[in-house]
């Protein structure tokens, strides 16, 4: 599978699924690829933003950090349509 960036949705090459190093960036957008929000242990409504209760707590989860605990994730939460789906649901729920 392939991952894309949390950024901008862009697909990212192949492989990055092989091996993450810490300089490596989207091709399009240049966000950090090693960082929080391209991890399958990322999750906001985690302690620390994590699943994984062992990694050290990381500030900036946007930024490249040093975590040993690194997966990058193949799934992708587009945030823009996360808030378009809750709000047409909230419409839905609320309408006359």
């Amino acid at each position: 599978m392939s991952s894309k960036c949390y950024k901008c949705g862009s697909e990212l090459h192949e492989s990055f699924n092989i091996i993450v190093s810490r300089t490596d960036s989207c091709p399009k957008c240049m966000a950090d690829i090693k960082c929080c929000k391209m991890c399958k242990f990322y999750d906001p409504t985690a302690y620390d933003e994590c699943k994984e209760f062992q990694a050290d707590r990381v500030a900036d989860k946007e930024k490249a950090n040093f975590c040993d605990y690194f997966k990058l994730t193949t799934s992708y939460n587009d945030p823009d349509k996360a808030r378009q789906d809750a709000l047409a649901k909230a419409n839905a729920l609320f309408k006359k």
